[in-house]
């Protein structure tokens, strides 16, 4: 298991996600989505909200919730931590990964499709946040 706890992936990834919320070309592209997209974890049981509908705090584009909540989400994507952790370093292809089960999607999955180029931003935001938080352990070894 990458993260130790749920409050190390909030740390983590929901870290990432308010970068990607202040983010001057990612948020607004975000933002004008106007979908609500629940993640919900495993190993450790987590969930993470992007709420593109509701006025997001000052300096957000969108926001960015941890943990349950009573939102009606348009797509909830479910993995496992480890899962959302490569997939955010870039290693894990979202095609394949709900091909295979890896993720699994419910609502329309073409909602995030279309949100795959507006994100890759966060594929080098991810890194810089880990080593900005001290977790830059979790990065893979270069060769």
């Amino acid at each position: 298991m990458v993260f130790n706890d749920a409050s190390e992936l909030y740390k983590c990834i929901g870290g990432l996600f308010v970068k990607g919320a202040q983010h001057e070309a990612m948020g607004p592209k975000v933002k004008a989505s106007n979908i609500i997209i629940r993640f919900n974890y495993t190993q450790p049981e987590a969930s993470l909200t992007i709420d593109t509908q509701s006025t997001p705090p000052e300096g957000q584009y969108f926001n960015v919730i941890h943990g349950d909540n009573d939102l009606k989400a348009d797509v909830v994507m479910s993995m496992t931590s480890d899962i959302a952790h490569q997939f955010w370093l870039g290693k894990v292809n979202l095609t394949l990964a709900l091909s295979r089960g890896q993720m699994v999607a419910q609502g329309p999955i073409q909602s995030i499709m279309r949100l795959l180029p507006v994100i890759k931003p966060a594929y080098e935001l991810y890194p810089q946040h880990l080593q900005e938080i001290g977790f830059d352990h979790l990065l893979p070894e270069e060769n």
